[in-house]
C-alpha cells in the first residue's frame, strides 16, 4: 500500500533522480521536440560524422581536454559545425581561458542557441548549433569583455576554415 511518506519520498527520489541526469531518455532535454533547418535520422548522422563528432554533436558527449588540435588554432578564419558547416564563431573572439577547450567570448549572430543542461546534479547553459541542433559545449559567465562570457566548446564539433589572404 503507498501511503503519504513512501509518495514523498518517492517524489524526492524522483526529483534528484532527474537532477543528476539519471532518468531515461525521455524525460531528457534532447528528447524534446525541437525542429532544425537540417535534420537527419541517427543512421544518416553516424555516416556524416566521426565516432567522436557523433558522440558530442548527437550524444551531448565531451571530448577530454586538451584534446583537439583547435584549442592551438590561433590563424585567422571561422569556426563552422562539423555537422553541418554552419559558421558559428569568428577567429577573431576566440580566446585562451586555460580549460583545454576551445573558448570565446561572442559567436556569430544567431549561429547558436542555448538550453539548460541540468545533467550531472548542476544547472549550466548548453550551446547548440542553430542550423542542425548539434551541441558544440557550454556558456559560462566567467569569460573576458566585452561580453563577460566563455563559449567553452568542444574542438570536434567544430572545423575550422583560414582566411584567405
Amino acid at each position: 500500500m503507498i501511503n503519504r511518506r513512501y509518495f514523498i519520498l518517492g517524489g524526492g527520489a524522483l526529483s534528484m533522480a532527474y537532477a543528476v541526469g539519471l532518468l531515461p531518455a525521455i524525460f531528457s532535454r534532447s528528447a524534446m521536440a525541437e525542429s532544425f533547418a537540417v535534420n537527419y535520422t541517427a543512421e544518416q548522422w553516424r555516416q556524416r560524422l566521426s565516432a567522436s563528432q557523433y558522440a558530442v554533436l548527437r550524444e551531448e558527449g565531451t571530448e577530454p581536454p586538451y584534446s583537439s588540435p583547435l584549442n592551438d588554432e590561433h590563424r585567422d578564419g571561422q569556426f563552422a559545425c562539423a555537422g553541418c558547416q554552419q559558421a558559428l564563431f569568428s577567429s577573431h573572439t576566440k580566446f585562451d581561458s586555460h580549460t583545454g577547450w576551445p573558448s570565446f567570448w561572442q559567436p556569430l549572430e544567431q549561429a547558436v542557441a542555448t538550453r539548460k543542461d541540468r545533467t550531472l546534479g548542476m544547472v549550466r547553459e548548453e550551446v547548440h548549433c542553430s542550423r542542425c541542433g548539434g551541441h558544440l559545449g557550454h556558456v559560462f559567465d566567467d569569460g573576458p569583455q566585452p561580453t563577460g562570457l566563455r563559449y567553452c566548446m568542444n574542438g570536434t564539433a567544430m572545423l575550422f576554415t583560414p582566411r584567405s589572404a
